[in-house]
């Protein structure tokens, strides 16, 4: 009998049996690092190629295009089976690992070629079956690794909750940023949610005395309780109103293998594709393209790029880009206004930009187990080279570190990078990692942006019902097209009932991603905030913000099915994007490109002081392969937005006049609970529009005498939303800012948040409303493209400069053999 001996977590523990599967003899070994094979790896062979999921059933012993090995675990944590190519032949394996006993799939990976990891939580002594399976290809042989790495037990006494902090002035939005938390995408004016991991975020929070209340007081139960609905939904619904039917969560394996199911079955269609670069712990990532024909990228058509899962723990994210796919292929095959739009345009879809973190946060099934739920609530990727080299043991899923080890990708890229909104602090939610682009994650979707005329985007997350467009950072101010960008997110968000707005109205975010596309190309970008107050909600809820369905905030209106079509609608309108028309022979190859360097924000270092910005270098590019004679060719305007107009707007008339504001009669009693609680002194005004005025800036400010009094300022406008408030405490004034302020009627709301001698309070005075002019646009270079032509051998034959705007035409003429006219500036 062999006795189990305790081992620190992460520690990699050999396993060694030899067995034999399909006559070949062989020798595994769980032990060997997650990065390299070594000669004491299984050599697996299969002489037959099946098409089929690996992960559907368990096979058996003899069954073609299969091989298998058996182990038993040796830990309570994670197991990992790895695959890796072996030999010279090219092909495509997959793995996945089955509980002997039940027969029920524990951990699979089915992506695009042969390198592949399965891994999920396992028991002590749980005894499991390996197959791996070969789906097609020349290669007879693949590598198989198998590791089991111990978990450490988290303290039993953590509870994970959300909160509300309440966040009235810029100034505390980044005061709760520095704090280090986990900070959601919920927020306003006045507050924003907070996850509260355990004691430790509780205790920071408490110390640093802002003010919150509780959202959520149990987010572990939640997540169990959810689960429950899901299992139930599951059981008794045969099919959902999603294009593919799905009536639960998908796996990262199930992704990977409908992805190539969709090619394999629609061949002329759709296109599965791996992105260049594996992840930090091996993964491939694998999206689809679809268009008539696929493969031929250099058509000239105009891009739509869908992506989700920057954030681990954001399944509903990549539920809905995926269905996405479905409908697509199924809006081709049904005709309509669907099939239209397919044909005029590309698209590209990749559900999970963040594998590891997902199938990290996937795989910890909701147990209960803080140790595992802790996993379950990841948010980031799984970078191990920041975190102190101590930390920097096992695998994602089984390190010392815990949810914590890794980098949060949407703060990861070069638009901004290095400001407020993101933490310079690896062990923070928001760490926006060493430096621009550090993560392969972020390459991959930037080489997909650079290498493409991608002219529309949307990434989704959750949650909090948004829809968010640049600019992240207040000062930035709006760019030259915001009535134009401003519009088409009003037209998706009357799809799903989301709300329309800068992303910076939350909090100031640096590093995202639609800050870096649109400013660097000029394709619009939004990002999706799916539903309205979970991570990852009751499966039904995904179906119904989907589908428009109750109770979702797009119930009736098409819900995100519709935005996405719109979306697509706006990708194949010439008024969107810039197109370039000319001839050119058969078989020549055009390129636009574009290279350029943009400074990021100032950048913050970990003390609290800033250092010069960094000049991040770029090249944007687009091929077009000629077919003869005429070409039409889709791209985005040769001058970036960031130099066309980067800062305010010109100003269409004079600045508002001062407002002074009277004080009502009487003093309102003392409210600490606004504005649940509606007690307070409301004084209204008006902000004219033009052509009478044009405000760039609205500035509200009070003021009283008393040392330890504190009113706190809050505007409302016509429709009851806070616009702007200041609430900041220990001062004897408030000042609430709101840039570009809409024409309406407005209201200064004055909250008696405590005096200094109640029976002898001290009232407020001056109450004004200041107005500014809009900055003025800051205008760069006019950039152009340079376009070349190089013929079927390679050769450059054609050479210009070319100028184009959004919904403009150059004709460029027989770029091929002579000069191309250079279209006209438009300013």
């Amino acid at each position: 009998m062999r006795v189990p001996v305790p081992v620190p977590p992460g520690t990699r523990l050999p396993a060694w049996r030899t067995i034999t599967a399909l006559g070949v003899s062989a020798l595994v070994v769980a032990g060997l690092t997650a990065s390299t094979a070594s000669a004491e790896d299984s050599t697996l062979r299969s002489d037959q190629a099946v098409a089929r999921s690996c992960f559907a059933k368990a096979l058996a012993k003899g069954d073609r295009g299969v091989a298998l090995r058996h182990v038993t675990s040796t830990v309570d944590g994670l197991v990992q089976a790895r695959l890796r190519p072996h030999g010279s032949g090219s092909g495509d394996w997959d793995v996945a690992v089955f509980d002997k006993a039940t027969g029920k799939v524990v951990a699979a990976s089915a992506a695009l070629r042969s390198a592949e990891l399965a891994e999920s939580f396992v028991k002590q002594g749980q005894q499991l079956v390996v197959q791996a399976c070969r789906l097609s290809g020349s290669s007879r042989t693949v590598t198989l690794g198998v590791d089991f790495l111990a978990v450490a037990p988290r303290p039993a006494d953590q509870q994970a909750e959300i909160v509300r902090v309440e966040t009235p002035t810029r100034k505390q939005k980044d005061q709760l940023f520095a704090l280090g938390l986990d900070v959601t995408e919920k927020a306003d004016a006045t507050g924003v949610e907070v996850v509260l991991a355990g004691a430790e975020d509780r205790k920071r929070l408490a110390e640093s005395g802002m003010r919150s209340t509780v959202v959520q007081p149990n987010l572990s139960a939640k997540s169990i309780e959810n689960a429950k609905a899901d299992v139930e939904y599951d059981a008794r619904t045969e099919k959902s109103a999603l294009p593919s039917g799905r009536t639960s969560y998908r796996h990262l394996y199930e992704y990977e293998y409908e992805l190539k199911e969709l090619a394999r079955r629609n061949p002329g269609l759709v296109r599965a594709f791996t992105l260049p670069e594996p992840t930090w712990e091996g993964r491939d990532v694998v999206g689809v393209e679809i268009a008539t024909p696929v493969g031929k990228a250099g058509d000239g058509k105009p891009v739509n790029f869908t992506m989700g899962v920057h954030h681990a723990r954001e399944w509903p994210a990549g539920e809905h880009a995926v269905e996405w796919a479905y409908e697509l292929v199924k809006g081709h095959r049904e005709g309509g206004e669907l099939k239209s739009l397919v044909q005029k345009t590309r698209n590209i879809v990749v559900p999970i930009v963040n594998p590891d973190g997902f199938s990290v946060s996937r795989e910890a099934e909701p147990k209960g187990d803080f140790s595992q739920f802790d996993y379950e609530m990841k948010r980031k990727n799984c970078n191990v080279s920041d975190s102190p080299e101590e930390l920097r043991t096992g695998a994602c899923g089984a390190n010392p570190a815990g949810r914590l080890r890794g980098t949060d990708p949407n703060r990861n890229y070069a638009g901004f990078w290095g400001g407020p909104g993101a933490s310079t602090q690896w062990a923070s939610d928001t760490y926006r990692g060493s430096g621009p682009f550090s993560e392969p994650e972020t390459r991959n979707v930037r080489s997909i942006i650079a290498n493409h005329a991608v002219t529309n985007l949307i990434t989704l997350h959750t949650y909090s019902n948004l829809v968010l467009r640049v600019p992240g950072v207040a000062e930035a101010r709006p760019p030259l097209e915001e009535p134009a960008y401003q519009a088409l997110g009003e037209k998706l968000a009357s799809r799903n009932g989301y709300k329309n707005q800068p992303s910076w109205q939350l909090y100031d975010t640096t590093g995202g991603l639609e800050d870096w596309s649109y400013y660097a190309t000029g394709g619009w970008a939004f990002t999706f905030e799916v539903g309205p107050d979970e991570f990852h909600p009751q499966f039904s809820k995904v179906v119904a913000e989907y589908a428009g369905l109750a109770p979702a905030a797009g119930e009736g209106k098409g819900g995100n099915r519709q935005a996405f079509v719109d979306m697509l609608a706006s990708t194949a309108s010439q008024s969107a994007h810039a197109t370039l028309v000319g001839s050119a022979p058969k078989g020549y190859k055009l390129q636009v490109r574009k290279a350029f360097s943009t400074p990021t924000s100032r950048v913050i270092q970990p003390g609290g002081t800033t250092t010069d910005p960094i000049q991040w270098a770029d090249v944007i590019k687009s091929d077009l392969v000629s077919t003869g004679g005429k070409f039409s060719w889709a791209v985005n305007p040769s001058t970036r937005p960031y130099v066309a107009g980067r800062y305010g707007r010109d100003p269409q008339g004079p600045a508002q006049g001062k407002i002074t504001l009277a004080n009502p009669d009487g003093i309102p009693a003392a409210n600490t609970e606004f504005p649940d609680n509606p007690v307070a002194e409301r004084i209204p005004f008006r902000v004219e529009g033009t052509p009478t005025a044009d405000n760039g800036k609205m500035e509200v400010s009070v003021g009283w005498g008393t040392a330890g009094t504190d009113w706190d300022l809050y505007v409302f406008d016509s429709a009851g939303n806070v616009v702007a408030s200041s609430a900041s405490g220990g001062t004897n004034s408030e000042k609430a800012r709101l840039f570009d302020p809409p024409a309406g009627d407005y209201t200064a709301v004055l909250v008696n948040y405590s005096q200094a001698d109640p029976a002898k309070p001290d009232d407020w005075s001056n109450l004004t409303v200041e107005f500014s002019s809009p900055l003025p646009m800051t205008y760069g270079p006019k950039e152009p493209y340079t376009l070349t032509c190089s013929d079927s051998r390679g050769r450059l034959v054609g050479l210009a400069e070319i100028y184009v705007d959004r919904g403009q035409t150059a004709d460029v003429g027989d770029v091929c053999t002579r000069s191309a006219r250079t279209a006209k500036e438009r300013r």
